[in-house]
């Protein structure tokens, strides 16, 4: 399963967003209403309970939050 994939799922999942077709070019931050702070919070913790690692307060940055691709790249680089 690819990460852009698993992270859609987690995105669905934490945001309650259904069946709403996200792809890699899919905004996020200032886009999706149902994204605010706390929502960010609950993401990260997601992404982390999901494939096992930890964000760090000084990773975390808007720019992985742009779009769908770019919070796929970030959970990546988490795994390298």
């Amino acid at each position: 399963m690819s990460d852009i994939h698993q992270v859609s799922q987690v995105l669905r999942s934490t945001l309650g967003l259904g069946r709403m077709p996200l792809s890699e070019d899919t905004l996020l931050l200032g886009s999706l209403p149902e994204l605010d702070s706390m929502a960010v919070a609950n993401l990260i913790l997601a992404l982390e309970q999901q494939f096992g690692f930890e964000v760090r307060d000084d990773e975390i940055s808007a720019s992985h939050f742009a779009t769908v691709g770019s919070l796929a790249r970030f959970v990546q680089t988490k795994l390298a």
